[in-house]
This record gives C-alpha cells, sequence and structure tokens, in this order.
C-alpha cells in the first residue's frame, strides 16, 4: 500500500519529506511483531501511527486499545495493565481482568510511557520478554500474546541516566523508533491543514469556511506551534466561530494567536553554547531551578564577601564603588538593570552605599555566614503548596499551572507529605 493511499484511509494531511518518511517506516514494520516506540511533542498525531500499524498488521482483526499510561493513578495502574483478584487491595470486590488480558493476540497503545512507575515498569519488562504477567494479588502466572506500541513525548533515554527509566525496558520497546515531526518542522503542510480544518468547521457550523490572505498565511507558517497539530485545529476552529469576515487578515489573525514571548522560562545552556532541549521540553525542570538557584547563591556570596573587604578596609569602598559605576556607564540600559539586580539589589538610578568603618579592624567580629536552603526538593514542595492555595485545593487546576501531570502532582504530594 503506497504512502498517499495511507494518508487518504486515516485522514493525514501533508506532504513533508519526514512525515513521509516515518510513515514508510510505519509501514513496513505493520505486519512484523516487533515493537515500535513512536516519539513525538504533545500533540503531533502519535496515536495514529498506531493506529496504522495495527490496521496493516496480522493483528487487525483482533482488540486495539489505547492506555494513556499518565491519566491512571500510580496506585492503580498496575490494576488496569494487569487485573487484580478479589480483596487484593481496599476496593477490590470482584477480580478483574487487566488490558494485557483483554487485549490477547491484539496490540496495546501505551501513550506517555515515560509516566509509568518503576514498579509497573518491571512487570511490563517480563511481559515484553516472556508474554508472562501476574495479576495484582494472585501467584497465578498468566499468557499472553499482545503487541505493544508505546509513545512518549519526553527523551526517554535522558530518563534512564536520571534514575527514572529502566534502561533495559528502554531498549526492549524501541527496537524500531518512530519520529514524528513537529509542526513547525512541517511548514508547507500548515496552510494545507488549516484549510482542512476551516472547511470541517464550516460545515459543523452550516458556514462559509474562512479564508487566509498572504500575510496571514506567512504569520501562520512562522508561529512555533508549541501545541502542533492539535493548537492548530483549535486555533482554526475559533477563527471559524469568531470571526466576523470570512477573509481574515494577518491583523485579524494575531489576535487568535498567543504572544511568543509568553515562555519566559530559563534554558540549560550546554558547554558548547546549544540550547539542552527545546523551549517546549519540561523534562529538565530540576535542572532549569538547580542552575537558578545556584546562580543566586553565587551572587550573594560575591556581595557578602565585597562588604566584608570594606568593613576590613574603608578605603576599598571607593574602588568598589567607581567599578560599579564604570560597569553600568558600559552596559546597556537593560543590561544595567539586569546587572544591577544580579550583583548587589540596587535601583539603577540608585548610588551605591558606601560604607565607612571608624573603628579599628582589632574590633570587627568574625561574621558567621549563613547558607541558605538551596534544596530541589525543598523549592518543589513549596512550589507545590503554592500552587494548591492559588487553586484552592483543586489538583486539576494546581497541576496544569506546575506543568505536571494530575497523577504526579498527587505522587509529589504523598512524597512529600503535604496535606491538602
Amino acid at each position: 500500500m503506497d504512502i498517499q493511499s495511507i494518508k487518504n484511509r486515516f485522514g493525514i494531511i501533508g506532504n513533508s519529506p519526514g512525515l513521509n518518511f516515518e510513515l514508510q517506516v510505519a509501514v513496513q514494520v505493520a505486519n512484523t511483531d516487533l515493537n515500535v516506540l513512536i516519539f513525538g511533542e504533545s500533540g503531533v498525531g502519535k496515536e495514529i501511527f498506531s493506529h496504522i500499524i495495527h490496521a496493516l498488521s496480522a493483528r487487525k482483526h483482533n482488540p486495539f486499545i489505547a492506555v494513556n499510561c499518565g491519566a491512571i493513578p500510580e496506585g492503580t495502574i498496575d490494576s488496569e495493565l494487569f487485573g487484580h483478584e478479589k480483596g487484593s487491595f481496599t476496593g477490590a470486590v470482584d477480580s478483574r481482568k487487566g488490558y494485557f488480558e483483554t487485549v490477547n493476540g491484539g496490540t496495546i497503545f501505551l501513550d506517555e510511557i515515560g509516566e509509568l512507575p518503576l514498579g509497573t515498569q518491571a512487570r511490563l519488562l517480563r511481559v515484553l520478554e516472556t508474554g508472562e504477567f501476574i495479576r495484582v494479588g494472585s501467584s497465578k502466572v498468566q499468557k499472553t500474546d499482545v503487541r505493544v506500541i508505546a509513545a512518549s513525548n519526553k527523551d526517554l533515554l535522558s530518563l534512564t541516566e536520571k534514575g527514572k527509566f529502566r534502561e533495559d525496558l528502554y531498549y526492549r520497546l524501541s527496537t524500531v523508533p518512530i519520529r514524528v515531526p513537529a509542526l513547525r518542522d512541517r511548514k508547507e503542510d500548515i496552510p494545507l491543514l488549516f484549510r482542512k480544518f476551516a472547511v470541517d468547521f464550516a460545515e459543523r457550523y452550516k458556514t462559509s469556511p474562512v479564508q487566509l490572505d498572504d500575510e496571514a498565511k506567512n504569520l501562520l507558517i512562522n508561529y512555533t506551534w508549541p501545541g502542533n497539530v492539535r493548537e492548530l485545529k483549535n486555533i482554526a476552529e475559533q477563527i471559524s466561530v469568531l470571526s466576523q469576515d470570512k477573509f481574515v487578515t494577518a491583523e485579524q489573525l494575531k489576535k487568535f494567536l498567543p504572544e511568543t514571548s509568553s515562555n519566559r522560562l530559563p534554558m540549560v545552556v550546554a558547554g558548547n553554547g546549544s540550547l539542552s532541549g527545546t523551549t517546549h521540553d519540561f523534562s529538565n525542570e530540576r535542572e532549569i531551578l538547580y542552575k537558578l538557584f545556584f546562580d543566586m547563591k553565587k551572587d550573594v556570596t560575591e556581595l557578602k564577601k565585597m562588604f566584608l573587604e570594606i568593613l576590613q578596609n574603608p578605603s576599598l569602598a571607593s574602588i568598589h564603588n567607581d567599578s560599579y559605576l564604570n560597569n553600568l556607564k558600559e552596559l546597556k540600559p537593560q543590561e544595567s538593570y539586569q546587572n544591577s539586580l544580579g550583583n548587589a539589589g540596587f535601583n539603577p538610578g540608585q548610588q551605591p552605599v558606601m560604607i565607612h568603618n571608624n573603628n579599628s579592624n582589632e574590633n570587627i567580629h568574625q561574621h558567621e555566614e549563613v547558607e541558605e536552603s538551596l534544596s530541589i526538593m525543598d523549592k518543589e514542595k513549596e512550589l507545590i503548596i503554592k500552587a494548591l492555595k492559588k487553586h484552592k485545593g483543586k489538583r486539576k487546576d494546581a497541576s496544569s499551572d506546575l506543568g505536571i501531570s494530575e497523577r504526579t502532582l498527587y505522587r509529589k504530594l504523598k512524597e512529600y507529605d503535604i496535606n491538602e
């Protein structure tokens, strides 16, 4: 079956080389029983690839199920996947079959597999290696014949280095990797997708489809699309419903696009000067916070050292004062402001405070430097508590604000013993 017929069958729009290559890989691997690991940012359409692989395989007449691992609480994920026996835990009033038992002979798609707890990862590894599993609360080994297709929007190899994902499971899953390109890497497909969505929404809402002028098309193409195809579809629906004029200009389109500068999170810069990860990859949030706190500690320590030197030798005050003013003159206004904040906490228009000490050096008491807490866990706990207070204990809103899944927030509440 050629690529174009696959696109027509599954409603895939686009002709970018990257998309066509990954579709070809999916077609070639479909008629085997090899495990497939699909990589891609949120919203690129990873689940479509799992449907293609299943529909073109020998298992196409057998069950297919898609499981979002990030949406299932950690305490019940084992029961969902492998089943449980009656009385195995509180609330287990009956025995229950898990997905690996009910989908025997078919295909299971595990989305957001990077969210699986380590214990569940070990159980999954056994299924992949031997085809065996044990229900929760049982000692009986059962057999299953299930093809596993997994997907993740995180760098699983990076998670293995941090001990958050099993390395043996990673290599067992990624027999054949498929990397679905982000929408910003498929610029030529953006106008096609928008036109398709606009026509679909026009039919749904019984109106004429919106059209874009050339400037609006260029604006659409050059937008970064952090939400990928899902975000483009949402924008197309908003314009179809809210736009008064069905011929949309660039100025009108700007009202529907988020500000590109809204993401002000710091980035971790590698030693070679390149960015570590992408703007929309938050898997390294701990490293970002750690670097931020480390820089803050360094600035405070240098400031303490400077004041100690002035106390011990008042004549140095004028030297520090001249050096500070010269640095401000050489910097641009914005850099001057940032430098003054980072080094001394002064406002740009303020003169540094000159400290004169008339006492002799003998009267200077030895100071004791008190280190502030730079624990990532303390800061993370503090942010979680603030988010819960802000949203009045609503976990869903708090987890969204923190940029983590609700299941991850639940685990953190238990880990840090936070009472809501």
